[in-house]
């Protein structure tokens, strides 16, 4: 399988990338980026690209992927509704639109979160917009595409977060995550599971188009 990763910088798409390495049915990653990943690995290609609303001068290099784990998001702490749609929504469907074209037969996979508002009108800004980021990618021609939703993720394999306050909390609060986990397992999962759960769905398929935490549990558990 060869896939397409944006947001390896991340902590869910550091997690993806690592359990792609680790995965031998998975044969290429090529990683999109605004910055270098600093990352020598022969399943991993890097792309440096500042325009994430235009990629029409990379598509030449687009043909013939399997799979694409589109990772990229932002907190919304502090940002308009303009400026976040910007980014949560245009930026996925610059890729998501020429991938479709390009690889009908490609199965992507779009990361948002426990709350997703499908609706596009409840109150929660950032779940509209996610809501709306899912409902256009799912009305393209992809083979197959799935929304995955996680609640509470615990980074696993030296993975850290790129929101300061998340890594504040995890410093704090980490310790708990395993007891976390045995008490609500429906609303904590791992940054290895998440990553597995991705693979899977894009070799073998899911049971729904958008999985929640205990789908992703389910599909990418041990």
């Amino acid at each position: 399988m060869k896939a397409i990763l944006f947001g390896a910088s991340g902590m869910v798409g550091q997690g993806v990338l690592k359990e792609c390495l680790k995965d031998p049915v998975v044969a290429e990653v090529l990683s999109i980026g605004r910055s270098p990943l600093g990352i020598s690995d022969p399943k991993v290609k890097e792309v440096v690209h500042k325009d994430f609303t235009d990629f029409s001068n990379m598509e030449t290099q687009w043909k013939g992927y399997d799979a694409c784990f589109f990772c990229l998001g932002i907190s919304s702490a502090g940002m308009s509704e303009p400026d976040y749609r910007h980014i949560t929504y245009d930026f996925t469907l610059a890729a998501a639109g020429p991938l479709a074209r390009l690889n009908p037969q490609m199965t992507f996979v779009f990361v948002s979160g426990t709350g997703t508002d499908s609706t596009e009108k409840g109150r929660v800004m950032w779940a509209r917009v996610k809501g709306a980021a899912e409902n256009a990618i799912l009305k393209l021609p992809f083979k197959a595409a799935y929304m995955f939703r996680p609640g509470a993720i615990q980074p696993m394999d030296g993975i850290t977060s790129k929101t300061k306050m998340y890594n504040v909390l995890l410093k704090l609060f980490g310790w708990l995550f395993p007891v976390l986990r045995k008490l609500f397992p429906r609303h904590v999962t791992t940054t290895r599971i998440l990553g597995r759960a991705m693979i899977k769905a894009a070799r073998e398929g899911a049971p729904v188009k958008w999985l929640e935490n205990p789908d992703i549990n389910a599909l990418g558990g041990e």
